[in-house]
């Protein structure tokens, strides 16, 4: 990690910093390895609710005073929760950056949980599962990792359920947070045209001393898979189809190459072959993804579309026609290279995002516990043959092992 400022302080907390000197932005950020997974059944969506509740106060400051005080100097506070990490950050111009992570200090280690807030942010979140179901393709996705995972907390939805919300309180966030903050588990990640020494000095005085935490996480691992087909009718126009199974971890050596397989099959890009298939001959779609998610332990493959009722059968039989191609033959040599160049390049592009790229670094850190460099992941994508791209998609493209769920017009 040479390009990379490192340090481990005495309570726990890595820190990672990029130095680069185009840029006026200065990106901070604190990642928690807690995630939604981390909740039992009485809690579910806690962790998510917590991500709301810190921007509603904390000792020292209301709701109005931290929303505005990254704000009225042009940057910007804002949060993410997944299925494994909940992640604090900001943007500001590299002369605040001391505001930004003072802020962050305060939002993620000293909130109050008001009890009014606490009810206003309820409401909240209740809406905001109701803006989900109103979009049926963010809801499948949602209802698919329940199909997949089932009563496995993975299964579930970030969101929580209206039953768990309702009944989430002030004493349930303490009492989460004080079971499974580890301070071993937390980076403070910060990018920008700012120097190492200055970022020890802003480290020194805001996150060594705080007081370390050991809370035990233990993530129950998920190893009873069976497939699922499930359709069900709801208020829409397009038949919503998602189908898919559970794949590699992040550690998996296996990784890499299914990820460029599942560039090839159905990628971001317009020239990937379920694109080409489904819209561009056909034109049964607006547009069609095949997605790959790792987590810690298992990954989960999915393959998603909506078309007109009238051609959902044919969409899927076209999907089909394109994995069995994929596990039936060999790619060539050009169109090797080409998949290859794509993803390289994709990748690339997406290290000029310097906020990203700031995730990424404490990502990875609490992930693998290094920051791989973009030659190295070149390196081990050049490394890759047709014939093992094939092997994996014999191997992990088992259509008759997928799950299935269907949105239906009703």
């Amino acid at each position: 990690m040479q390009e990379y400022h490192y340090s481990e302080l005495s309570n726990g907390v890595r820190t990672i910093h990029k130095e680069i000197n185009y840029t006026k932005i200065a990106h901070v950020g604190i990642m928690l390895d807690i995630g939604s997974r981390d909740e039992d059944s009485t809690q579910k969506g806690i962790t998510h609710f917590w991500e709301h509740m810190a921007f509603k106060g904390t000792h020292k400051r209301k709701s109005f005073h931290i929303i505005n005080r990254l704000e009225s100097l042009g940057g910007e506070l804002n949060a993410y929760t997944t299925k494994e990490k909940i992640c604090f950050y900001a943007s500001i111009l590299d002369i605040h950056i001391e505001k930004a992570v003072e802020l962050l200090i305060d939002i993620v280690f000293n909130s109050a949980f008001p009890e009014k807030q606490i009810e206003k942010e309820r409401q909240v979140i209740l809406e905001e599962m109701s803006m989900y179901q109103d979009t049926p393709e963010d809801a499948i996705m949602d209802e698919f990792d329940e199909i997949i995972f089932h009563e496995h907390p993975l299964g579930g939805n970030i969101l929580g359920t209206e039953q768990s919300v309702k009944s989430i309180s002030k004493a349930n966030f303490i009492q989460f947070i004080k079971a499974h903050v580890n301070f071993e588990k937390i980076v403070f990640s910060s990018l920008g045209n700012i120097s190492s020494k200055k970022i020890d000095r802003l480290i020194n005085k805001h996150v060594a001393p705080l007081e370390a935490q050991l809370g035990i996480q233990k993530r129950p691992i998920f190893n009873a898979y069976q497939a699922h087909h499930q359709s069900k009718n709801r208020e829409i126009s397009q038949v919503h189809h998602l189908m898919g199974l559970p794949t590699y971890s992040l550690h998996d050596p296996k990784r890499i190459p299914f990820y460029l397989l599942t560039n090839i099959l159905g990628g971001p890009a317009m020239n990937s072959r379920l694109n080409l298939s489904l819209r561009e001959k056909h034109g049964f779609v607006y547009g069609v993804e095949a997605q790959f998610l790792s987590y810690t332990d298992i990954g989960l493959f999915s393959i998603g579309f909506a078309t007109d009722p009238a051609n959902f059968k044919r969409s899927k039989a076209l999907v089909l026609k394109e994995i069995k191609k994929l596990r039936n033959q060999t790619l060539s040599e050009g169109q090797l290279r080409a998949a290859k160049g794509q993803l390289k390049g994709q990748m690339a592009m997406s290290e000029e995002n310097n906020n990203a790229m700031m995730l990424m670094m404490a990502k990875s850190l609490l992930d693998l516990n290094k920051i791989p460099s973009l030659d190295e992941v070149f390196k081990k994508i050049d490394s890759i043959t047709a014939l093992e791209l094939r092997e994996i998609a014999e191997e992990a493209l088992q259509v008759d092992q997928m799950s299935s769920l269907t949105f239906m017009p009703h």
